[in-house]
């Protein structure tokens, strides 16, 4: 299975990007996987459905399951969040996981740049692989504009895990 990151700072352009990959990997005939790095509190199932309200109970496990697909929900209680290898363990049949946020792990990453003016991730951030942004950088790091999907998911594609 080949992990690759979006990262970059809030408002960047991360959740775009991803789902752009998402569907042109997709489109490939390839098995997409992705995790989604929440840096807050959030809910999947929406309040007063059956799954909030069995949470809301008390359930500390809650499974969603139809025909269709299914979720399974587990309540921390602010206990320690699962690490990236962790969450990629829980996948299954994946060729490639597209990986948002958990820029501190030590996967292969792509930083997406929107703003110039911040401090670039991949100065201080292990294991950058390429730089998305629409002006051009002082790097050798293979850069990309926001609009070359095609050209980033080539990239992809040949890039080798090690």
């Amino acid at each position: 299975m080949k992990v690759i990151g979006i990262i970059g700072w809030k408002n960047s352009g991360k959740t775009y990007l991803a789902q752009k990959i998402i569907k042109k990997l997709t489109q490939k005939g390839l098995n997409i996987s992705s995790i989604k790095r929440a840096h807050h509190n959030f809910d999947i199932d929406m309040p007063n459905s059956d799954s909030y309200l069995h949470r809301q109970s008390g359930s500390k496990q809650v499974i969603i399951s139809s025909s269709k697909k299914w979720a399974k929900i587990t309540e921390l209680n602010n206990k320690k969040e699962k690490t990236l290898i962790e969450l990629l363990n829980e996948l299954e049949s994946t060729d490639i996981v597209i990986v948002e946020g958990f820029k501190k792990e030590n996967h292969p990453k792509i930083e997406i740049i929107e703003d110039p003016e911040k401090k670039y991730l991949f100065k201080t951030t292990n294991n950058v692989i390429a730089v998305i942004s629409n002006v051009s950088l002082n790097t050798k790091i293979p850069q990309f504009k926001k609009n070359e999907i095609d050209l980033i998911v080539e990239f992809i594609l040949k890039f080798k895990n090690e």
